[in-house]
């Protein structure tokens, strides 16, 4: 269970923040002192601190610093009664998370120990795709033995000691927090500061001063200095988690930090250095965005010194029993259930389906099915609804469907690093089952009128379904992206 350390020489705060924040998910241990808290950092290692910068029998900065001492990752919340106080601002530049004032805001103190907590996991558990015997302690899994998951271990493994941006693309729910977080854990920053930034999940009045900073008076409602992402985790590493949202207006100074390691906060005017490790992510196809004028061209280049691709989880289905099994352990113990294994039907009914939330979609339904799970086995019966009632025969010789030249041309890096094998005939059956599934849909289902409108026969339309294991009978053929409906074949 997460655990937060709150020391404050106020019992009335003690109290009100043990009794608003501790939850069944979440445990609060306080002290009143600074060496008391400086001992439970030591024996219980927290996920995340809230810090009083004025406390009883040491100075806040002093405290911090031996925290960061024992604990160079543990997110620490300043909190303060003084609004003028520079011992915060200064825990600030030296790597604190957040600072807020006295009396504290419930509603915003939930949020920000919530990111605090979640950051303070992703600092301390490290992701390594690694065989779990050789890591001690709790690790994330990077789950794949397949050839597309190979590549990208092998970038991982040749860029993470170098000292270069990093640009990861791929849908939503592939793992690209987790690859940035094995590419960190890799690096020769380990240790220093990781940060994350989701540039779609902050306003855009608001990320310019998230990353940056901002002076007092700067714009309405900044009533104090604030440090920004940049310069907390100056000699560390940022993740910059969809960057492909990030608006123009601050793009450029975003290059400018890539380019001379240097910016100035909101409000000021004076330049603030900052050595930091630029991982970037998102599911855009930044090319595109480049020449519809939304994303410059300058700062694309910059942030793809190195490019690594995660495939989506259908163009990896090899991999999709070992991330149920990995699933079930990991979920089944904290759930109270007793699973030990996946009825083969249930297996192939998540074979079938097409996975459009990829892995995090399979984990949610894996969820799904222990919490239903009355048994030692998940059976059909326990799957969550949505998941179809037919599985599609898959064949391991052909890809999953792609969607556009872009992607066609990422399948063929893909082979290639891998040094796949037959590599023209598994992209000629991914781009035909796009060109048929789309031809049928249009038909309705009518492989007469298929043809026709493909300028093929009926006979050469049947062959190459047959191919890409669509046909499931004689009589009827299964959509793979809806598993519910059978079109008729006639």
């Amino acid at each position: 269970m997460p655990t937060l350390l709150v020391v404050d020489d106020e019992p009335n705060v003690l109290y009100s923040v043990r009794k608003g924040l501790a939850t069944e998910d979440l445990e609060v241990l306080t002290a009143a002192t600074a060496r008391e808290g400086i001992e439970l950092v030591r024996q219980h290692a927290p996920d995340a601190m809230i810090l009083d910068v004025r406390l009883t029998d040491m100075c806040g900065l002093d405290a911090f610093n031996r925290v960061r001492e024992i604990d160079p990752r543990l997110p620490v919340i300043i909190i303060t009664a003084y609004a003028t106080t520079e011992t915060a601002i200064e825990a600030m530049k030296r790597g604190a998370y957040e600072y807020l004032l006295k009396p504290v805001d419930f509603h915003r103190l939930r949020e920000v120990v919530a990111r605090a907590v979640e950051l303070g996991r992703m600092r301390r558990v490290p992701a390594l795709f690694d065989a779990p015997a050789a890591v001690q302690g709790e690790v994330d899994r990077i789950i794949g033995q397949g050839p597309a998951m190979q590549a990208v271990y092998k970038a991982i493994g040749r860029v993470a000691p170098q000292d270069v941006n990093v640009l990861i693309l791929g849908e939503n729910g592939t793992g690209k927090e987790l690859v940035a977080r094995a590419v960190y854990n890799h690096s020769t920053r380990l240790g220093a500061p990781f940060m994350t930034i989701n540039c779609a999940a902050i306003p855009d009045a608001l990320l310019e001063s998230e990353l940056f900073g901002h002076e007092r008076g700067a714009f309405t409602g900044a009533d104090r200095r604030r440090v920004g992402k940049f310069e907390q985790c100056d000699g560390g590493t940022l993740f910059l988690d969809e960057i492909g949202d990030m608006p123009l207006s601050l793009q450029a100074k975003i290059l400018r930090l890539l380019q001379e390691q240097q910016f100035e906060r909101l409000g000021s005017n004076d330049t603030v250095r900052a050595d930091v490790r630029i991982i970037a992510a998102t599911n855009q196809d930044l090319e595109r965005r480049v020449a519809e004028g939304r994303f410059r061209e300058d700062l694309y280049y910059r942030l793809k010194v190195f490019t690594i691709h995660l495939p989506a989880l259908r163009h990896r289905m090899e991999d999709l029993p070992l991330l149920v099994d990995h699933f079930v352990k990991r979920f089944a113990e904290k759930l109270g259930k007793h699973v030990r294994a996946v009825a083969p039907e249930a297996m192939r009914r998540l074979e079938g389906h097409r996975w459009p939330g990829n892995v995090r979609e399979l984990q949610s339904a894996v969820k799904c099915a222990l919490v239903q799970a009355a048994g030692d086995v998940l059976t059909v019966d326990c799957l969550p609804d949505g998941l179809g009632t037919a599985s599609v025969a898959r064949r391991t010789d052909c890809l999953e469907p792609v969607v556009g030249l872009h992607d066609v041309k990422r399948h063929v890096e893909a082979l290639l690093r891998a040094g796949d094998p037959d590599l023209y005939k598994k992209v000629s059956l991914a781009v035909d089952r796009v060109i048929l599934e789309t031809a049928l849909h249009h038909a309705q289902g009518s492989q007469v009128q298929a043809s026709e409108l493909l300028g093929i026969s009926r006979t050469t339309l049947r062959a190459r379904l047959r191919a890409l294991g669509l046909i499931r009978d004689r009589c009827s053929l299964t959509d793979p992206g809806h598993p519910d409906q059978k079109l008729s074949t006639a």
